[in-house]
């Protein structure tokens, strides 16, 4: 008896385990991608100053803009649009 209840445990194991990770299958990748949009940036999420995404009215705007700035010569560039900011980052040692 003991252990045709052990062999049923471990099918329930298997089969809920199965269960589970089938639920992973649907997640799509526009759905992942996106899910770092809502994720607040304290808990690891996009920075403030991640570009727009792809496919966006924003992201054309961007990418005009960037183009714009590279086909201007060096010494008229805007210096804060070509440096980075790392003002809230520490060097890594």
């Amino acid at each position: 008896m003991s252990f045709r209840r052990r062999q049923l445990a471990i099918l329930f194991a298997c089969a809920s385990l199965a269960v589970t990770l089938s639920g992973c299958g649907t997640i799509n990748e526009k759905m992942s991608a996106a899910m770092g949009d809502y994720i607040p940036t304290w808990a690891g999420g996009l920075p403030p100053d991640a570009p727009p995404r792809p496919g966006t009215a924003k992201y054309d705007e961007f990418m005009r803009e960037r183009e714009r700035q590279r086909l201007m010569p060096a010494d008229q560039r805007d210096p804060k649009s070509t440096k980075p900011d790392s003002s809230g980052l520490d060097p890594v040692h």
